[in-house]
């Protein structure tokens, strides 16, 4: 029985004693690279869209619009991962591992119910959801057909991203990586099988897809079901408790909300475009690979911030105040550099996004013209994103809500509008900029000064119930 226990005593030890930078390391590098793959997943399918002949712009432009549906989608996942993986860390952190069991279970019968659910909605209604969602009129048919298909394997979805974090959360963020690794690769390989070699052009898109994200849903399982898992899936376990799904989704909402803010405007750009520019697929295509080039930063900085969760939750729970002010420090340095070394290069080359998905040269033009106004506030990312998913992590769900709905909601969305009204189409691609920076300077002002006050309060409570003991 010892030699089955030990791992799991030394992995909470290394997140309670190791050294921490290599720490930080041995955590985020898989997460970040878990986020590339990501990113992988996502632009290869428009990478290899838009060579279909006569059709690749069309095509391109459908998944433009299909992206911010099938992240909706994924927003359900990180409402139930990323809010209940937090709170069994700390749980852990607390030394209750069965309730942190019960927050797995719990989450993990969340997940199926609403991927079935999802999946059965999208499926039917999916023309009109395309359609409301601004898509160009030669581009319907793609969108259509792509997300039919997707929407029947949104369970694979759910689960292999929900569940995730779970991985994580126990430490073991090289395993968490693979099952991504291992659908992105099946993916890059289906791709062009199902694309171009059997035909089935946006169909054999959306089904490799399905397929890959099924290969990291089964890999997933194994895990739970190895002896390297602290959480083990329980059917007793699995009855929905209100008490404890309200404490999953009220800590979820706020990467539910990071992410449908997300979703949100890239609907209000699409709807903008469309009618500035009178349906011109181009201009559509051409901001689906600017939003491409966002991911490339937006991702990895998302990663760091999740790679970092089980050392944050863990050492909140123990109320660690100085060893989590280290680790923030060293994880605020490395998000910087990487967000400063990204946007240097998107303002200087931005013409290289659009080589990467073979574009036209209208499309190619457009790019590098509205590009550096696109993603010139991402520089402040390394806040927004990194920073914001730690504040996540020691369960301050309300101020994380809060600013995320500030930037998209509050500023980004108005911003849009009036900006597309006087400007035309030149509005939607500023706004996204304009948005990022100026949020991104109120995040940082709120984080920096409100972190200090979280260690000291929790320091404080976990002496007081010590003493208590």
């Amino acid at each position: 029985m010892s030699r089955k226990k030990k791992p799991q005593r030394d992995m909470t030890q290394e997140l309670e004693r190791g050294k921490i930078l290599p720490l930080v390391f041995r955590l985020t590098i898989p997460a970040v690279i878990a986020q590339l793959v990501t990113f992988l997943y996502n632009i290869v399918d428009r990478m290899y869209v838009a060579q279909i002949k006569g059709s690749g712009m069309d095509a391109l432009a459908a998944l433009g619009i299909v992206l911010p549906i099938t992240l909706i989608m994924q927003a359900f996942a990180n409402l139930v991962g990323l809010g209940g993986a937090p709170r069994a860390g700390i749980k852990l952190g607390e030394g209750d591992r069965d309730e942190a069991n019960r927050i797995f279970n719990t989450a993990f019968m969340m997940l199926s119910i609403i991927g079935i659910t999802l999946g059965l909605t999208v499926f039917v209604f999916s023309k009109q959801i395309i359609v409301w969602f601004g898509c160009p009129p030669s581009a319907i048919s793609f969108a259509v057909s792509y997300l039919r298909i997707y929407s029947c394997g949104t369970i694979f979805v759910m689960i292999a991203q929900g569940l995730n974090p779970f991985i994580q959360t126990q430490g073991h963020s090289f395993i968490a990586m693979s099952s991504i690794l291992i659908g992105a690769v099946a993916n890059i390989i289906l791709d062009p099988i199902f694309i171009f070699g059997l035909g089935m052009g946006v169909k054999g898109s959306s089904l490799a897809t399905i397929l890959s994200q099924m290969g990291s849903c089964v890999c997933i399982f194994v895990f739970f079901f190895s002896k390297k898992s602290i959480f083990r899936l329980r059917i007793p376990e699995m009855r929905l408790s209100a008490a404890r799904v309200a404490n999953i989704v009220s800590l979820g909402v706020t990467p539910f909300i990071m992410t449908l803010t997300e979703c949100a405007i890239q609907i209000v750009f699409n709807i903008n475009l469309n009618q500035a520019t009178g349906g011109d697929k181009d201009y559509t295509a051409a901001l689906t690979v600017m939003l491409s080039a966002l991911q490339l930063i937006s991702l990895p900085l998302n990663g760091l911030g999740n790679g970092m969760q089980p050392f944050v939750s863990y050492n909140y729970g123990t109320g660690n105040a100085k060893r989590l002010k280290q680790g923030i420090r060293y994880v605020t340095i490395i998000a910087f550099v990487f967000a400063l070394c990204i946007w240097s290069v998107s303002m200087l080359v931005p013409e290289l996004y659009a080589y990467l998905f073979s574009a036209s040269d209208n499309v190619t033009r457009i790019v590098k013209q509205y590009t550096p106004f696109f993603l010139m506030g991402s520089i402040m990312f390394f806040v927004q994103m990194t920073l914001q998913n730690i504040n996540v992590a020691l369960g301050q769900a309300k101020s994380a809500l809060c600013l995320a709905v500030m930037r998209k909601v509050v500023i980004m969305i108005p911003l849009c509008f009036t900006l597309t009204h006087f400007l035309g189409f030149k509005g939607v691609y500023m706004s996204e900029g304009i948005t990022d920076f100026v949020a991104g300077i109120i995040t940082t002002i709120v984080i920096f000064t409100s972190f200090p006050r979280i260690f000291k309060a929790r320091e404080e409570k976990v002496k007081a119930m010590k003493q208590a003991e």
